[in-house]
């Protein structure tokens, strides 16, 4: 079954790897809690409300610098691994990660609470609090899972891309090292922008169980490189020119029409909620519908679709798929089946959290303005 699906490069390690595998992710999620921890970071309000205070929550931001260290140490091979390690444990390291993450969610969800939970099983899969912090919130939880998340991301995309080149060489598939610099640059941008996290749908409404935990942890650090399970064995696909270049340069220019619509819009909207009388970019009039202290944006891009920038997220996932240039191998596929189905169900959940937030009137009157979900005319 292992070698039918394609993926028996990934079980090679000897049985001390393996162990070692298993074992990275606690390794990798304790040394990023003293990162966190100790480098110097700024502290910003964010959009939540701490309920204690009726102020907005405190947030002390740093991944991008522990984006930048992590980096260092990887490239340099500080810590005496291999720069295709982390690739070569991925399944090792996803099975040990889970086990972490479900340890995690136990302590969150029943640990230090004596209350009841009538349905243990969906509050350890949702959570029960929208919020952890340690430390006098020098460490928020999940702006931590998407620190670690992040950056695990992109260097299992590097580190996928080193075991493919020591494979092939010359013979390397230009598509593996572009999808690398797609997730390098996708992350990079996310912690640039890094206070933009705090007013998205994560931040705001996920509660902190299992589904949080694996999703910012393992599904997004090393899960979202899924593609590669596949593709990494895989050489130049041999497309000749024109082929090659409209191949290589319309999936660049495919992801970047991406990153564009959903950095813009997520701009947008961060513009909106700090400053909701400001024009975004200078230009685009903030035009809303009021629903007794609250607005709802709608003009500029969430004019076009209420959820125009899962549209940006779903042109960026078919760029990774068509980089690969095997257009028909199921592998490369993955990553965009996973994105546009959890994009879905996440526009279907928010629309509900949207209508009670607002009122289920205001919220209608905001359907009838802006008719379509997330692609114009279609959807």
């Amino acid at each position: 079954m292992i070698e039918w699906l394609g993926i028996g490069h990934l079980f090679e390690l000897s049985p001390p790897e393996a162990v070692a595998g298993f074992l990275t992710p606690l390794v990798i999620f304790a040394a990023f809690f003293v990162a966190q921890l100790v480098l110097p970071g700024r502290r910003v309000p964010g959009y939540v409300v701490n309920p204690e205070t009726g102020r907005p929550r405190n947030y002390r931001l740093n991944g991008i610098l522990v984006f930048a260290i992590a980096h260092i140490a990887w490239a340099l091979e500080l810590t005496g691994m291999p720069l295709d390690w982390f690739y070569r444990s991925s399944v090792y390291a996803v099975a040990g990660g889970t086990v972490l993450c479900l340890i995690l969610a136990l302590l969150a969800v029943f640990g230090g609470s004596q209350d009841k939970v009538d349905k243990p099983l969906a509050a350890l899969w949702e959570g029960r609090a929208r919020e952890l912090s340690f430390f006098n919130e020098r460490i928020d939880v999940k702006m931590y899972l998407y620190v670690v998340g992040g950056t695990m991301l992109t260097l299992n995309a590097m580190s996928g891309a080193a075991y493919h080149y020591g494979l092939f060489g010359e013979d390397a598939n230009p598509g593996v090292f572009l999808y690398a610099g797609f997730l390098t640059f996708y992350v990079l941008d996310y912690f640039i922008f890094e206070r933009v996290q705090l007013y998205t749908y994560d931040v705001i409404h996920e509660r902190m169980g299992f589904k949080m935990f694996w999703g910012g942890l393992m599904v997004y650090g090393w899960l979202y490189i899924l593609p590669l399970w596949g593709m990494a064995v895989y050489p130049d696909p041999g497309l000749t020119p024109p082929g090659r270049y409209v191949w290589l340069i319309g999936s660049a220019a495919l992801f970047l029409v991406g990153w564009g619509i959903a950095r813009g819009a997520n701009m947008q909207k961060y513009t909106f909620k700090r400053w909701p009388e400001r024009k975004f970019l200078g230009l685009i009039e903030p035009e809303y519908i009021e629903a007794g202290d609250r607005k709802i944006l709608c003009s500029g891009l969430w004019g076009v679709a209420r959820h125009f920038n899962y549209l940006g997220e779903g042109f960026f996932s078919l760029a990774i798929a068509l980089a690969f240039g095997y257009f028909a191998n199921p592998w490369a596929w993955t990553y965009f089946v996973f994105i546009v189905g959890l994009f879905i169900v996440r526009q279907r959940d928010d629309d509900r959290l949207c209508a009670e937030k607002y009122g289920a009137g205001k919220w209608a009157e905001y359907q009838a303005r802006v008719k379509y979900r997330i692609i114009p005319r279609i959807y």
